[in-house]
């Protein structure tokens, strides 16, 4: 039996990310932890450097013609993030 102020697991960590103000962080570390996910493993593998700062997605890709297909596709990688995210966590992309 339940009690009236029982809480799910998921609840009680959200309300935690919230009380802490590390939700955002929490969400743009979830990002980075999924690129693969998000873009593939081949460029993934030569993506090395990748942080979010002030919703600007900073990346350091080894491969010149990746890099430029990601230029191309910098729309979509936003979209991509933003919804897996539920939230606005990115809204450009710079190239290091």
């Amino acid at each position: 039996m339940r009690k009236a102020n029982d809480k799910s697991l998921k609840d009680a960590i959200e309300q935690m990310l919230q009380v802490y103000k590390i939700k955002k962080r929490y969400e743009e570390t979830g990002v980075v932890a999924h690129w693969p996910e998000l873009v593939g493993k081949s460029v993934a593998n030569r993506t090395k450097e990748i942080y979010i700062h002030d919703k600007k997605l900073f990346l350091r890709i080894e491969s010149s013609v990746i890099k430029n297909e990601l230029v191309l596709m910098r729309r979509q990688i936003i979209d991509k993030i933003n919804e897996k995210a539920r939230e606005i966590l990115v809204e450009d992309v710079v190239f290091l």
